[in-house]
């Protein structure tokens, strides 16, 4: 078997992966992604037990145990860029021999949960609320640069999305793709659902105006009324559609979830951001700790 070359597999001085810096035996095969370093130890504070702090880099892992589920958090950063790395490298070390540089005989697949922020979309997700994304449909360009393949359902919402939004030119190459149904049927009282938009930036891309004119001004209203076979765009963020398209290349279950800090359409933020996303990592930690 063909042997991956020092170039393009990228090893540290103790071999392990050189953005993450962990080897295989430090990471679970259940996994949450937050974005904010610090927000590692606020999930891994809730661990019974635990066994691994590691950090390069924006890169934060602790692994853990809440009771006999086994439990690693890994902070990835912002936005989709970062999102090619970590998910790169956590494929890598559940299906790359490290030490022969080769892929595995038989693949296996993480379940890989984002607890983290985003902004509603409708006015009826108020502010501290929680949304379980059931797509991710991106506007950062990520995804074309793999081989992927779409759903039929996918592709129909996609036509309709670019059929129905009009985005600037040369801005974006929209893509979707679904959550882990898996998942996702271990998350339904309590949250919305509906589809997450990633955008590649914080302020123009998400209809934001400070000092620079919006080239689309016209982006929040024409997201906000999408709708399409019961389906509605709910919110937006930065991470969401590169973790749905790395897990559909690699194999991966991936489910999004994201306690609500701004409603966009209300022009509410929230009072307590901080106690909103406490409030979802201990209800979304009871559910992950009894996944099978």
């Amino acid at each position: 078997m063909e042997q991956i070359a020092e170039s393009e597999l990228i090893l540290n001085s103790r071999g392990a992966l050189y953005h993450l810096d962990l080897l295989p035996e430090e990471l679970a095969s259940t996994i949450i992604t937050v974005g904010d370093p610090e927000r590692v130890r606020t999930v891994s504070k809730h661990f019974d037990k635990v066994e691994l702090l590691r950090q390069h880099r924006e890169f934060v892992t602790h692994t853990g145990y809440i009771g006999n589920k086994r439990i690693s958090v890994v902070s990835t950063g912002i936005g989709t860029d970062n999102i090619d790395i970590v998910f790169n490298e956590l494929d890598a070390l559940a299906n790359i021999d490290l030490a022969t540089r080769t892929i595995k005989a038989n693949p296996v697949s993480l379940d890989i949960i984002r607890l983290g922020t985003s902004g509603s979309l409708q006015a009826d997700i108020p502010v501290d609320s929680f949304v379980v994304s059931t797509h991710g449909l991106g506007l950062d360009n990520l995804l074309p640069f793999y081989v992927y393949e779409n759903t039929q359902e996918e592709g129909n919402l996609l036509e309709a999305f670019n059929t129905d939004v009009a985005l600037v030119e040369g801005s974006a190459n929209p893509y979707l793709v679904s959550a882990s149904e898996k998942l996702a049927a271990e998350f339904t009282n309590g949250f919305f659902k509906g589809i997450t938009v990633t955008c590649p930036g914080f302020y123009a891309p998400q209809g934001r105006v400070l000092r620079g004119a919006l080239a689309n001004p016209q982006l929040i209203d024409d997201l906000t009324t999408f709708g399409y076979d019961n389906h509605r765009i709910t919110n937006f963020e930065m991470e969401t559609s590169g973790i749905y398209g790395m897990g559909r290349v690699f194999g991966h279950h991936c489910l999004s979830i994201s306690a609500i800090v701004a409603n966009r359409i209300a022009k509410e933020f929230s009072k307590d951001g901080a106690a909103a996303v406490e409030r979802l990592i201990d209800h979304a930690l009871r559910v992950i700790a009894v996944l099978p």
